[in-house]
């Protein structure tokens, strides 16, 4: 006896959204490893009052990386209702 959750129309959206979103942080990334390709001495600026931009765009993509979480999880649940 099984108790796995149909694999139906919920699970093909939450999957485009899990996609969807992990493109989004990809991008984030992305443009982080191309500052510190193209512009590295940009990292070194300071513009939030003593920490370098480094740090603050590190921080920021941790901080994406649970807001991304967040939405996933709400649009799950959304799906989810929408599905009943």
């Amino acid at each position: 006896m099984h108790d796995d959750p149909p694999a139906g129309e919920p699970a093909r959206a939450r999957a485009r959204i899990g996609l969807g979103l992990f493109a989004l942080y990809v991008a984030l990334y992305a443009g982080f490893m191309a500052v510190v390709l193209v512009r590295p001495d940009w990292l070194a600026a300071r513009p939030f009052g003593g920490t370098n931009l480094a740090i603050a765009y590190g921080l920021g993509l941790i901080a994406a990386a649970l807001g991304l979480a967040v939405v996933y999880m709400v649009a799950c649940r959304l799906v989810e209702r929408r599905g009943r």
